[in-house]
């Protein structure tokens, strides 16, 4: 991550809660100095404030970047903080949900560059990934700047259009809780059957990470990992035979909560 640039005209975090904080301590272990960083939060932790960065005082007057973490509905009040600050030569990055790049627009002015992200809570142990787009006015360095300082956090990825957002907060924005509803109900299901809670929850929980940790290290597709830990009329198989189910299994299940986020989602950025 090139924080040279960063390092020397400085960068404004609005909001430090967990997904600011986990960001800002990915950036401080990366050596962007304490005092190159400043921060606006009404309520700041006493984290944040055994860190060294600057707390609720006087912004610099062009930032590299201004990152914005606040949640949606406090948007409003928050703006006004680094309005001032748009039109210039900063780069904004949002990480706030469901917040449109016009309504940044509308508020900074539109020749303002201005890239939208949207994470997800694993980032909290730096294994987040995190989907961007920028407006008209961001350039490909933007972008380059913006997916280093993300990476603080995780993986990113570049949208084509901001209209695939909606689709990324169903998949991957909100994917973090159907992940954690499976460990919670398959741990359930292993309590049902004999096992003491403690002992289904371990397992429940290694097996769902050591998953998602061979589908991420495998060359292989999925499916592929699938097949190959399904025996013939063994036991995988018969469990596989009601989640495939068509009407009743995950097919349909994932596909109808994915929809129903990214409804959401769209319902949300028209408020």
């Amino acid at each position: 991550m090139d924080i040279s640039r960063v390092a020397e005209q400085g960068l404004v975090l609005l909001g430090c809660g967990k997904m600011g904080s986990a960001m800002l301590a990915g950036w401080l272990e990366h050596g962007l100095p304490a005092a190159s960083v400043w921060v606006i939060d009404p309520y700041p932790s006493d984290w944040l404030k055994a860190q060294g960065v600057n707390i609720n005082t006087p912004l610099p007057e062009s930032p590299a970047v201004v990152l914005v973490a606040v949640k949606p509905q406090m948007m409003g009040e928050a703006l006004p903080a680094i309005q001032a600050l748009g039109g210039g030569d900063s780069l904004f990055i949002s990480v706030a949900a469901g917040t449109s790049l016009a309504t940044f627009e509308n508020v900074l002015g539109a020749d303002t560059p201005i890239i939208r992200a949207m994470p997800n809570t694993p980032a909290a142990v730096r294994q987040g990934i995190t989907a961007l787009i920028g407006n008209s006015e961001a350039s490909d360095a933007d972008i380059v700047l913006a997916e280093g300082l993300l990476s603080a956090i995780g993986e990113t990825v570049r949208l084509d259009d901001e209209t695939q957002m909606d689709a990324v907060t169903g998949v991957s924005g909100s994917g973090p809780a159907y992940v954690f509803h499976l460990i919670e109900t398959l741990a359930q299901a292993g309590e049902a059957h004999g096992l003491p809670p403690e002992l289904a929850m371990k397992l429940a929980k290694s097996t769902v990470a050591g998953a998602g940790a061979l589908a991420m290290a495998a060359d292989e597709h999925p499916s592929q990992l699938r097949v190959n830990v399904t025996s013939p009329n063994g036991t995988t198989q018969a469990a596989l035979e009601v989640l495939m189910h068509e009407e009743e299994g995950f097919p349909d299940l994932l596909h109808r909560a994915v929809k129903a986020a990214t409804n959401r989602s769209k319902e949300l950025s028209r408020e």
